[in-house]
């Protein structure tokens, strides 16, 4: 594969937007495909594709790469995860199956090409100018290997192939254009009340023969179980640290056997204003850089760069900041970005910048040149890191010598054993095994210990969140049936909750019921205690009053004004409302937003049928025998440690 940058010149053409820059490159890393698998369908694959098997180790690799990335994959979450991951390795080689079949091939220039758009900066001419920077490179930006990256790049340009064979007959009518912009721009104004049943609990009168009955018919619901209490003795490892006193000597040798730790790079410190450009035709995205201009030119005359970030920039991740960036350095930003914003002085305001998404104009707030910081500079935080490593050292032989304690007598009191190191002693009151250790937090290890041990057994000492325990169980009290006295409290709020929420259907219900008769929707809310509100205009794409998007609410837009709607059930909350008001679209508009509902629709609409696609490819492949999956190994997958 890296022979074609040796050998040639290559061309650039955008492919796929360049796979969205880095973010792209990660999204497509957690569709990368292991290696093709033997083919005949091992009994120790987890599923079998044309004769390609899935391996344990293909769904390995990939789940390692996620954590990679930084997802944790939790114990509890891992059966989700490995079907989410094995799912998406079948419809990678669904696509290469079904792309062998029908003439569809990737060629080693088309992957050239892609390589060259996402790292320009490996390259010298038209070759990549070092292979070993190549490689630093591609694990630097992505976590893989070069055939890892290499492959990676492969399958995605042949989901494309496949994607377009698919979806490019695929477009919308002018009737479902104009449907969609009249559910864009029709608007209505509503009155409307919400009835919460948290609002009504203090109107539930709740007696003592209320209570027992209510009880005495969900008992089952309050069980009272197994608790118990322990004491212990701790280790607390902050104390311990805040107790080092590290020597200058040991500071200034961390200092110098750390340099490449407190060297800093040339950095920038900068705003921007992001206007995007990303799927938009010639047409709309000269209208998006002549807005761009306009908003560099007030710039330029002094207004104040953080509020016109604010109003105009469309990267919603600084938007709010003012699009502040916090600070870069060579190689965290795509190259255009990078050349303008190292190139400006502090305070300056560059040109536009063109990239990937769209128009920059970005403002140098501050620069560091490189240099490696004095051990002045960073000595405070040397002390801290040099006090851990002497609490640690000093904790695991404290933690030895309380082993072999308990070794010698698992029944030694807890005071002689927290005298004997230095310990703080605690107690913990009868707790059930839900339930937090009280200041020992939730370490599993330590109530695994406290749930199985007898009265008076002395533990080995056990890791928890605030250094290392020896404990010893003093008071079992078993389970047993509860008492109303017991969970008296529980019972009481179960039972408002379940009234309130039985009252509120019941007031919405009548409400209804009065404007059914004649009454207007305000004068039957006050006669019932409640207040009607009047809503701005609104669309099915905005929310009304944070209560309920409006998509929820799309038989509005079909009621007549003037006519209430049936209580509408939301999360236990009981809705009513009334159209009073309708604003029909603007049919002038109709030509401006025609283009972008244009693409949007055809892009939902190509989605829809490639997802189509897929599961009929899935189903008929199922059909012929040519798509197993193996439950068994799947399960050992799942539950695998």
């Amino acid at each position: 594969m890296i022979e074609i940058f040796q050998s040639k010149s290559l061309g650039i053409r955008i492919l796929m937007g360049l796979v969205i820059g880095v973010i792209g490159i990660m999204m497509l890393v957690t569709l990368m495909p292991g290696p093709v698998g033997s083919s005949g369908g091992s009994p120790d694959a987890v599923a079998t594709v044309g004769g390609s098997d899935i391996t344990p180790n293909d769904v390995s690799r990939r789940l390692a790469q996620i954590e990679r990335n930084g997802q944790r994959i939790s114990k509890d979450m891992r059966g989700l995860y490995v079907r989410d991951t094995l799912d998406g390795l079948i419809n990678e080689r669904l696509l290469d199956y079904e792309a062998q079949r029908l003439g569809l091939q990737v060629t080693d220039q088309d992957v050239a090409e892609q390589i060259r758009q996402i790292l320009p900066t490996v390259f010298s001419g038209g070759s990549i100018s070092n292979l070993e920077n190549y490689a630093a490179e591609v694990q630097q930006r992505t976590g893989l290997s070069v055939p890892e990256f290499e492959q990676m790049l492969h399958s995605a340009l042949l989901e494309q192939k496949v994607r377009r064979l698919v979806t490019d007959g695929v477009g919308v009518t002018g009737a479902e254009i104009e449907a969609e912009f009249k559910r864009r721009n029709e608007k209505i104004k509503l009155e409307y009340l919400v009835i919460k049943p948290a609002e009504l609990e203090a109107k539930v009168n709740v007696s003592q023969a209320d209570l027992e009955a209510y009880f005495t018919k969900n008992k089952g619901r309050y069980p009272i179980p197994e608790r118990r209490a322990f004491q212990y003795a701790l280790l607390d490892q902050a104390a311990l640290r805040a107790s080092m006193h590290p020597s200058e000597t040991a500071l200034q040798d961390f200092y110098k056997q750390n340099l490449d730790l407190y060297r800093v790079q040339n950095r920038m410190h900068v705003q921007h204003i992001l206007f995007k450009t990303t799927g938009k035709t010639d047409a709309e995205v000269m209208e998006i850089r002549k807005k761009a201009e306009e908003v560099l030119a007030k710039a330029r005359k002094g207004a104040n760069f953080e509020d016109l970030a604010k109003e105009y920039s469309q990267d919603d991740t600084t938007k709010a900041k003012g699009g502040d960036l916090g600070w870069i350095q060579r190689g965290q930003t795509v190259p255009e970005f990078e050349q303008a914003a190292f190139a400006l002085k502090k305070g300056e305001i560059s040109d536009l910048v063109k990239t990937m998404f769209g128009f920059h104009i970005i403002k140098l707030i501050d620069r560091e040149e490189a240099r490696t910081k004095t051990f002045d500079e960073v000595r405070a935080s040397i002390v801290p890191i040099i006090a851990s490593q002497m609490a640690q050292e000093q904790a695991a032989e404290i933690t030895e010598r309380m082993a072999a304690a308990v070794r010698e007598s698992s029944r030694t009191s807890i005071e002689v054993i927290a005298k004997k190191f230095n310990l703080q002693v605690g107690t913990v009151p009868a707790v059930a095994a839900s339930d937090p250790l009280g200041p020992l937090g939730t370490s599993s290890e330590l109530r695994d210990y406290v749930f199985s041990a007898q009265i008076g057994e002395d533990s080995t000492p056990i890791r928890v969140d605030r250094g290392t325990v020896v404990a010893s169980v003093t008071q079992i009290q078993p389970a047993r049936p509860a008492t109303l006295a017991d969970v008296r409290a529980k019972v009481e709020a179960d039972y408002r909750n379940e009234e309130s929420t039985t009252l509120t259907k019941q007031k919405a219900e009548e409400l209804y019921k009065r404007v059914q008769g004649g009454e207007s929707l305000a004068a039957a809310a006050k006669a019932l205690g409640f207040e009607v509100q009047t809503s701005e205009f609104l669309s099915q794409n905005d929310t009304l009053a944070s209560l309920v998007p409006m998509h929820r609410l799309a038989a509005a837009f079909n009621l007549p004004v003037g006519q209430t709607s049936p209580p509408l059930d939301q999360a236990s909350n009981w809705f009513i409302y009334k159209v009073v008001e309708r604003q029909e679209p603007n049919p002038e508009d109709l030509a401006k937003q025609k283009a972008d509902i244009e693409r949007q629709l055809t892009l939902a609409k190509q989605q829809m049928a490639f997802d189509a696609f897929q599961e009929s490819l899935r189903q008929r492949l199922s059909r012929e025998g040519k798509l197993r999956i193996n439950d068994q190994v799947l399960k050992r997958l799942s539950t695998a440690s």
